[in-house]
This record gives C-alpha cells, sequence and structure tokens, in this order.
C-alpha cells in the first residue's frame, strides 16, 4: 500500500477513536435523569457536589453483596478469596486509571477529604516542626484548609496562601515567591469547585521540586473531567472521590510517591495494617496496606473500579471535549441575561459556571430554580475565603458531567431569566 494511503487510512483510524459517544445511549444508563421533580423533568446540574451512578456501578456492587460478599485478606474460603480478588483488581484499576508506577502507591480512602488529612497529618508528624511552612492556594476548598489549620495549631507550622487574580487563576510569580528554605509541601487543587479554574499544577509541580519540596494535587473535581497520568504531572500526591467520578460514596483515593509513603507513620491504627503485633511493639504492614486500618471497603471498591472502565470506555478525551463545549456554551449563554455576573473567567476553565444575577440572593435563586426541576448548588461551596475574595456571601453554581447536554443548558438559562422577572 502506498504511504500517502497507509497515513490516510490511520488517519480514519484515529478520527474513529474520536468520534463523541452517544450522549442519549449515556444518559439511558442512568435512570434517575429520567425522572421528573415538582412534575418537571429533572435538570441535574450539581455534579461538582456528586455525580450520579451509571446501572453498571449499581449492578456490579449488588451482584458483590449477592454472590460474594465476605471480608477481604483474611480468610482461606472461596467467598473471602474472591473478595479480595475484586478489591485489588480495584488497586489495579485505579493504578492504571492514574498511570502510577505500582499498585503499592495506591491507597484507598473514604474520600478527598480523608486523603488529604491523612497526609497533612501523617507527612506533618514526621517532616515538619514548628515554623515550617506549607503553601496552599486561594481557591482551595476548605478540606485543603482545614487539615493544615489542625496541624498548624498542633506543631505551630505557618500557612501560606497563593493568591489569584479577579478571573480566578492563580498567580505563579507571586506563588515561587512564598518559597523558603521553611517550605515542606504544596497543596494545590487541580481544578476550583467554584470557579472551574484548571490550575497549571504541572509547572506549580516543577517549580516546588527545584526547591526540593513535594506537592499534594486535590484532584477531586479534575479525576471526573480530564485524564490523569501522575507520572508526567510528577505530583508526589494525588487524592480524588469515587462519588464525583460516577462511582458509591465513601471511597477514595490517594496516590503517593513510595519514596515518601515509605517514611511517613501510619495514620490510624488497627486491624489490616499490621505484620505482628505483640505489648511490647507492633510492625506495620508494607505498603499500601501500612495505612489502611480496619475493613475496606471492598464493595465500594469494585464499585469505583466499575466507574473507571465505564469512563475509560466512553473515553476520557471525549469527555472532555464534550464538558469543554459545555461549558463554553454556557458561558455564552449566561452572558445574555442582563444583570448576569459571572465569577471564575480563567482561560483554561472547565465543568462548573458560578454566578449571581443583580441583588437576587443565592439561595432565592437556587431554590426558585429547583421549582423548576433545575437542581444548583447555592452557598459558600465549602470555599469561604473564595468568597471573601471576591466580597459575597455566596454564589450559585452548575456543574457538569458526561451525561449534560445542551438542552439542560439551555432550560437553566431560560430558568434563570424566569426568576429574575420575579424580583
Amino acid at each position: 500500500m502506498p504511504p500517502r494511503l497507509v497515513w490516510r487510512r490511520l488517519s480514519l483510524e484515529n478520527e474513529i477513536k474520536q468520534i463523541m459517544y452517544d450522549i442519549n445511549k449515556v444518559r439511558a444508563d442512568f435512570p434517575i435523569l429520567s425522572r421528573e421533580v415538582y412534575n418537571r423533568p429533572l435538570v441535574y446540574l450539581d455534579n461538582a457536589a456528586t455525580t450520579q451512578k451509571p446501572l453498571c456501578v449499581l449492578d456490579a456492587m449488588r451482584e458483590e453483596y449477592l454472590n460474594v460478599n465476605a471480608n477481604v485478606h483474611r480468610g482461606v474460603h472461596y467467598l473471602s478469596q474472591r473478595a479480595t480478588d475484586l478489591h485489588e483488581a480495584a488497586r489495579e484499576r485505579v493504578r492504571n486509571f492514574l498511570n502510577a508506577e505500582k499498585t503499592e502507591d495506591i491507597i484507598f480512602t473514604r474520600g478527598t477529604t480523608e486523603s488529604i488529612n491523612l497526609v497533612a497529618a501523617s507527612f506533618c508528624e514526621e517532616f515538619m516542626h514548628e515554623g515550617d511552612e506549607v503553601i496552599v492556594s486561594a481557591m482551595e476548598h476548605h478540606s485543603n484548609i482545614v487539615p493544615w489549620q489542625l496541624q498548624a495549631a498542633k506543631r505551630g507550622i505557618a500557612i501560606k496562601v497563593v493568591p489569584m487574580n479577579e478571573k480566578g487563576e492563580l498567580l505563579l510569580d507571586e506563588y515561587e515567591a512564598l518559597f523558603s528554605e521553611r517550605t515542606r509541601i504544596v497543596s494545590v487543587a487541580h481544578v476550583s469547585n467554584v470557579l472551574g479554574t484548571v490550575n497549571p499544577v504541572k509547572e506549580m509541580v516543577r517549580i516546588a521540586h527545584e526547591h526540593g519540596v513535594p506537592v499534594l494535587v486535590d484532584g477531586a473535581q479534575s479525576a471526573p473531567h480530564t485524564a490523569i497520568d501522575v507520572r508526567d504531572l510528577d505530583c508526589d500526591f494525588f487524592a480524588f472521590s469515587g462519588h464525583k467520578i460516577y462511582g458509591p460514596t465513601g471511597i477514595g483515593v490517594l496516590y503517593g510517591k513510595e519514596s515518601w509513603l515509605d517514611r511517613m507513620p501510619p495514620y490510624q491504627g488497627g486491624g489490616e495494617m499490621i505484620e505482628s503485633v505483640s505489648f511490647e511493639r507492633t510492625v506495620f504492614e508494607k505498603l499500601p496496606f501500612k495505612f489502611e486500618a480496619g475493613t475496606p471497603d471492598y464493595v465500594a471498591t469494585h464499585g469505583l473500579a466499575t466507574a473507571l472502565d465505564y469512563v475509560t470506555e466512553l473515553g476520557m478525551d471525549n469527555i472532555a471535549r464534550h464538558e469543554r463545549e459545555l461549558t463554553e456554551y454556557c458561558v455564552r449563554r449566561m452572558k445574555e441575561i442582563p444583570g448576569m455576573r459571572l465569577f471564575g473567567t480563567a482561560g483554561d476553565k472547565d465543568a462548573v459556571v458560578s454566578f449571581l444575577v443583580g441583588d437576587i440572593h443565592h439561595l432565592d435563586m437556587g431554590t426558585l430554580l429547583d421549582r423548576l426541576g433545575i437542581a444548583v448548588r447555592t452557598g459558600h461551596h465549602c470555599a469561604q475565603p473564595v468568597m471573601q475574595r471576591f466580597g459575597v456571601q455566596g454564589m450559585v453554581r452548575a456543574s457538569f458531567a458526561l451525561y449534560t447536554t445542551n438542552d439542560e443548558i439551555d432550560a437553566l438559562v431560560e430558568g434563570i431569566r424566569r426568576v429574575s422577572q420575579m424580583f
């Protein structure tokens, strides 16, 4: 075959791989999306809080409870062995999803919040002393502020904050200027849950590493929306939650480089995380089990793995493209509404639009949209410093997922217009 024809054939194959998924078929996997509230079709736009679950996730968990339910790692009987296989297969699935080097780098937690608390407590115990510093950003979720404040109260460490501009973009020059000989760790959101800003974490990791400082990336709002490669990011820790990526609640992940995890003490003590126990001393288990005390939610890990298979099959690049187009479309339509004030106008933005309209209180807007069947989030979004930065008490937030449609964006815009006319 002539070279030109070979190239053309390869190009067509690549185009086929990039064909968007059928949104109607996808929505059929989520029965809740077809229900009504207040006799109106549900328009679910609160995906940054939690995503809906496809039938395959619910079926996988039901099947395990019905046919494979037994505690993992402990039994020699068939059910225990089978449950253990599913649990550890889930760990491998997460490793692959993140492109981590080893399954030993994957720790199961209850969610992003626990993952960050684990790092804060354990890292500070081993590596931080009074006067040492942690760098966070001005757009952090409370889950990436309060754990460090708890450590500050306990150990006397200092918290430094990377400022942001009016667009909701971090100021990298000022970020770099925050480093000192006492900086021990950086902990930063990959994507803002309020502003939708996609932070340049790869560059932030590079800068931190030039100063010999590790980086924890809060991936709660990035993992559901774009492909994650922890080796490419070169981050030292990465955290995300199952329920925000179409999986069950109560399960999360902490990725950590073995070089750090090996030196950090256990976060909790009890079953599973020990090699041997006597009243004189305890020998801890090897990674990752050193950080997994007690019975894990082994059914939820299977559900998480099924969710990751689901999004992988659709293609993370397809999901990212779909949601970016939705976000751009929503912003364009929002700007048509008189009195609209948008928050978070960074050039690199994804899956979240936060707003206020005129003098309408965010709670009033959210409550009245709800009566129209439109589910949005109102309040401070667990990011009160962001609210203070923009001089507001709260915002309305619409957040998107792989199943969100342009028609739902249109319904939101029409709903906002209707509510606005009431004031």
